[in-house]
């Protein structure tokens, strides 16, 4: 029986996966990447940002991440939580 921490869980693992295959460098192995994580913790660029929503896109074909983040100010996807990034995942399957 699936339960919605069960869901976020099973998100957060998935986004954080693409998280780390975006940025592409070792170190963000190590990275522990949790719903309180920012972008700017993990120092994203807008590139990558970008490729991160191709990759939540390819996997999640519900969530239209551009428009999600197009609706937003500068500000707040700097300070965006992967948290955030989860729970709109979540709202869109």
């Amino acid at each position: 029986m699936s339960t919605v921490g069960d869901s976020t869980q099973e998100i957060l693992g998935e986004v954080a996966a693409i998280i780390r295959e975006v940025i592409g460098e070792e170190w963000a192995d190590d990275v522990a990447i949790g719903m309180e994580t920012s972008f700017a913790d993990l120092e994203l660029e807008s590139i990558e940002i970008v490729a991160l929503g191709e990759g939540i896109q390819n996997r999640y074909p519900a969530v239209d991440f551009a428009s999600w983040l197009s609706g937003m100010e500068l500000e707040d996807v700097i300070t965006l939580r992967v948290g955030q990034v989860v729970e709109h995942v979540a709202q869109c399957r």
